[in-house]
């Protein structure tokens, strides 16, 4: 039977102790690198849906969308004129 843990609830505890122990040896410097490559990962996942959905999209529209992924609206609107609420995300 699976034991229970937050975030990795279909994940024997054997698995999450083999996780736990690599994630411990890491360096910072690696840890750090791990990080930026899922946050790396994730807005190129972001690009790739908001280029499916505003296919015209300019480069500067589709920095603007992610952007507004990540900031307040009220941010985007006083940096950029870019009201996501009214474009979109």
């Amino acid at each position: 039977m699976h034991e229970r843990r937050a975030g990795l609830v279909d994940t024997t505890a054997e698995i999450v102790a083999i996780l736990t122990d690599g994630y411990r040896r890491m360096s910072p410097q690696q840890k750090l690198e791990r990080v930026r490559a899922m946050t790396q990962a994730v807005q190129q996942l972001a690009v790739l849906d908001i280029r499916r959905r505003y296919p015209g999209a300019t480069e500067y529209e589709i920095r603007l969308r992610l952007a507004s992924r990540w900031l307040p609206a009220e941010t985007m609107r006083q940096a950029f004129e870019w009201d996501p609420d009214r474009e979109g995300r």
